[in-house]
């Protein structure tokens, strides 16, 4: 029986609580949601409770009043970060509470605010939210970002639809991407969990050096892997051992290069909406791991921003591989979202790298993890570049040369 968009909502944010952040009693639960979101957020409150949260702290954001901020404030005012809400933030994180993001925003919402102003107020959240970012960082704190079906961003992704229909097009489409609409969607989450492993095995076994990539509209990189490192997909850990999403959907595997060893030139397969502003068709080229030049057709000086973050954000942080079977980009929708389109196609992100994607990385500071090539950055940016013809060769540190990726898919 086809279940209601109510049931559906039921089932999503049940997914939500029990698997993507794993609640567990006594936890608490801080929640991070535009006011568009109000009914997904009213049951995620309760279910909250229902599994035995302690408490449940909901942080408000209006995109509308956010906008008027960025016109209104002056570039320097944005490089000092608000101190209640640095102690929210580092407080929550401080108790060990389970962190849940909420991602419905306007593709177009910051169109023409200068880029300069998302840069410092990412530097100074950064500065002033040490605990917070430790928590997310080094395993601490369980983190999630799921979507939600706003008006703004469904009439964005259908403009040639009315908006009721944009919004409702857009909640199916986000409820088959995370398996709503399966018959149990935990389990189906958890069967996914068990084909990541398949290649993370797979992947771990090879001992890589470095993987080249190639493609049809230009892309020719080299991108060399650090020794003690490690692939990762789906679920993970926290260090006190409660196992949680990231990210749902997420169709990736993934790992974190040596931050040294980039060279080459990428081109964007995918549009980029980052803060609101959208980026596309670009590239970016690398020597030395350091990004050097770059170019857009669309959004030039919201990539160079991206770049000019801090030093680590000239750098990588992940390689990521996603087949072109992935349901999303089987969806043939362009969500103009990260959480979505990155797992539509294989990415690249500027900026932090992973801990956990080294050895013992979530035992060594920030200092020794730079030492050991793993990126350090106030920033974290992921932009799509697989394509349906992308060629994705392995080198192994034994000489051995491993196709991982044929035409945009698994090789194996």
């Amino acid at each position: 029986m086809e279940r209601t968009f109510e049931q559906n909502l039921d089932a999503y944010a049940h997914l939500i609580i029990n698997t993507g952040c794993n609640v567990q009693p006594g936890q608490e639960l801080f929640i991070s949601s535009d006011i568009a979101n109000a009914q997904l957020v009213r049951l995620l409150v309760a279910e909250g409770y229902r599994v035995g949260a302690s408490n449940v702290t909901v942080h408000w954001t209006d995109e509308q009043v956010s906008r008027m901020h960025y016109d209104n404030r002056p570039l320097e005012a944005w490089s000092q970060f608000p101190e209640w809400q640095a102690e929210l933030q580092n407080g929550v994180a401080r108790r060990g509470a389970a962190l849940l993001f909420i991602d419905s925003e306007d593709p177009y919402g910051m169109t023409g605010v200068d880029p300069r102003k998302f840069a410092a107020r990412t530097k100074a959240a950064h500065e002033a939210c040490k605990e917070w970012r430790r928590g997310m960082d080094f395993g601490l704190n369980v983190w999630c970002i799921v979507g939600a079906a706003s008006p703004a961003w469904a009439s964005r992704v259908f403009p040639d639809l009315p908006v009721e229909e944009a919004v409702g097009k857009l909640w199916d489409a986000i409820f088959a991407t995370v398996r709503v609409n399966t018959p149990d969607p935990d389990a189906a989450w958890m069967a996914r969990e068990k084909d990541f492993k398949r290649h993370v095995d797979w992947l771990n076994g090879l001992g890589l050096d470095r993987l080249h990539y190639t493609n049809g509209i230009g892309t020719e990189l080299t991108v060399g892997l650090n020794a003690d490192g490690l692939w990762e997909a789906g679920g993970g850990y926290t260090k006190g051992g409660t196992f949680f999403f990231p990210n749902m959907p997420t169709e990736e595997v993934f790992s974190t290069p040596d931050r040294e060893r980039v060279d080459g030139i990428v081109y964007s397969a995918l549009p980029l909406n980052h803060d609101g502003t959208l980026i596309d068709r670009f590239w970016v080229r690398f020597e030395g791991g350091r990004a050097v030049e770059c170019g857009a057709e669309q959004g030039q000086e919201a990539l160079q921003s991206i770049i000019d973050t801090d030093e680590g954000s000239h750098y990588l942080g992940e390689c990521s591989l996603v087949p072109k079977e992935s349901p999303i980009h089987q969806s043939g929708i362009l969500f103009l979202s990260t959480l979505f389109d990155e797992n539509a196609a294989c990415h690249l992100a500027l900026g932090m790298g992973f801990p956990e994607c080294l050895k013992g990385g979530l035992d060594m500071s920030k200092d020794e993890l730079l030492a050991a090539h793993v990126n350090q950055s106030a920033t974290h940016v992921d932009f799509m570049v697989g394509t349906d013809d992308l060629t994705v060769t392995g080198f192994a540190r034994d000489g051995r040369e491993v196709p991982i990726f044929v035409d945009g898919t698994w090789a194996e």
